[in-house]
C-alpha cells in the first residue's frame, strides 16, 4: 500500500490524499460501507459501485470466522472471490465484536475465550490467531487485535487494557512479518490507538502506535457513547502525534457532522454502520438535514426523496411511497433508505475532498454541519 498527500486546506488540518492497493485507489477522505458478513446489508455489489461509489468496503473477522467459516472462504480465494468485489477490502480484527460480547467472554493476556452468538459454542481469539484469521479472509488492509473499552470506563482499567493492547500489537506485528499473503497480492497492517477518553493515555497510545512505523494507523475505542466533544478531542489529541504522511483511520465514527468534523482534525478513513441501520429503521440523511420516514408528516408528500442525491431511487420515488413501504415492512423500503444514505455519505467524502483541493473546506464544513445536523 502506498499513500500519497495531494492536498491540505489552508483553514483546517483536512488533508486529501490517495491510497494505492493491488485492488485499485482509494481517493481521500473516504467512507467504507460496512459489509459484516460479506454483505452491505441489503446492498447489491453492482449498486456500492454504481450508485453508492464506493471505493472500499469492510468486512468483520468475527462474523465471517464463524459464518460461512474459514474453509469456505480460502476455497473461495479470500474474501474478494467470495463475495465478488473486486476493489479494496479492509477487515476489523474482531476486538470490537469480542468487546460487544461482555457477558460472554474472558480477556486474558493469552487472547479471548468466547461463545459464539449463532450456537454457544465456544471460540478463541489470539493476536496471532486473529491475523491468520485475516490472511485467509484476505483483505488489502487488516487490522491489529485490541481491546475496546467501554464508556465510561476508570482510568486503571483504561490504562491496564491500554497496555494490553500494546503488548498485543507486538505480536500481532510478528506473526504479520512472518506469514505471507495466500492469493498473490500484499495485505497491509494498521495498529489501533486506545486510552478512552484519558489524554495523558491516548498520546502514550499514540506515540507507541506511531512507533511500530506500520503503513497506516487507526483510533478505536471511540464512538463508544462518549459525548461528541471528547471523540473530537481525543482525535485531535492522537492526529497531532501519528505520522502526518500516512493515513488516519477513525473507526466506528459515525454521523455526518462527525465526519466532517473529524476530517477538520485530519482524519482519512472512516467506518460506521450507521447509514445502513437507521436506513432499515426510516432514518434519511440529506445535505438539508434529516428525515424520519415514519413519521405522519411524510404520508402525503409527492415530492422526490433526494434530488440531489447519486441514487436513482431516491430520484425516482416519492416521499409518500418510501413511508409506505417503510410502514408495510415491505424490504425495498430497507434498500431504498439504505442505497440512499450510502449514496449521501460518499457524495459528501466527495464534496469534502473536492472543498479541500479548492482551498475553501473550512468554510464549506461549518455551513454544511450546521445543515447536516437540522430535523426535517
Amino acid at each position: 500500500m502506498q499513500f500519497t498527500l495531494q492536498h491540505r486546506d489552508p483553514g483546517s488540518k483536512a488533508r486529501a490524499g490517495l491510497i494505492q492497493t493491488d485492488h485499485g485507489e482509494i481517493e481521500t477522505p473516504i467512507f467504507m460501507p460496512v459489509g459484516t458478513a460479506g454483505t452491505v446489508k441489503g446492498i447489491h455489489q453492482r449498486e456500492l459501485e454504481d450508485e453508492v461509489k464506493a471505493q472500499i468496503i469492510l468486512g468483520n473477522t468475527y462474523h465471517l470466522y464463524l459464518r460461512p467459516g474459514l474453509d469456505i472462504i480460502e476455497a473461495a480465494g479470500g474474501l474478494h472471490g467470495f463475495n465478488g468485489w473486486n476493489k479494496p477490502l479492509l477487515t476489523d480484527s474482531g476486538g470490537y465484536q469480542v468487546y460487544s460480547l461482555s457477558g460472554t467472554r474472558k480477556i486474558k493476556e493469552k487472547g479471548v475465550t468466547f461463545r459464539s452468538h449463532i450456537d454457544g459454542s465456544k471460540h478463541f481469539f489470539s493476536p496471532e490467531i486473529a491475523i491468520d484469521i485475516q490472511r485467509t479472509i484476505g483483505a488489502d488492509i487488516i487490522m491489529a487485535f485490541d481491546e475496546c473499552t467501554p464508556y465510561p470506563c476508570d482510568y486503571r482499567y483504561a490504562k491496564n487494557s491500554m497496555q494490553m493492547t500494546h503488548r498485543w500489537l507486538k505480536r500481532c506485528c510478528d506473526r504479520f512479518d512472518e506469514t505471507d499473503p495466500k492469493y498473490g497480492y500484499d495485505q497491509t497492517f494498521f495498529p489501533i490507538v486506545q486510552g478512552s477518553t484519558y489524554k495523558d493515555l491516548r498520546i502514550k497510545s499514540a506515540e507507541t502506535i506511531a512507533s511500530f512505523e506500520r503503513e497506516g494507523n487507526a483510533i478505536g475505542g471511540l464512538s463508544v457513547g462518549e459525548p461528541a466533544e471528547e471523540l473530537y478531542e481525543m482525535t485531535e489529541v492522537v492526529c497531532g502525534i501519528l505520522p502526518d504522511e500516512k493515513p488516519r483511520y477513525l473507526m466506528g465514527v459515525g454521523t455526518p457532522a462527525n465526519l466532517l468534523e473529524c476530517i477538520a482534525l485530519g482524519i482519512d478513513m472512516f467506518d460506521c454502520v450507521l447509514p445502513t441501520r437507521n436506513a432499515r429503521h426510516g432514518v434519511i440523511y440529506t445535505s438539508e438535514g434529516t428525515m424520519n420516514f415514519r413519521n405522519a408528516k411524510w404520508k402525503n408528500d409527492m415530492s422526490i426523496i433526494d434530488e440531489n442525491s447519486t441514487s436513482s431511487a431516491s430520484r425516482f420515488h416519492t416521499k409518500a411511497y418510501l413511508r409506505h413501504l417503510m410502514h408495510s415492512g415491505e424490504m425495498l423500503g430497507a434498500q431504498i433508505a439504505s442505497l440512499h444514505n450510502l449514496s449521501f455519505y460518499l457524495w459528501l467524502m466527495g464534496e469534502a475532498r473536492m472543498h479541500i483541493i479548492a482551498g475553501d473546506f473550512a468554510t464549506w464544513k461549518d455551513k454544511m454541519v450546521e445543515k447536516v445536523q437540522r430535523r426535517l
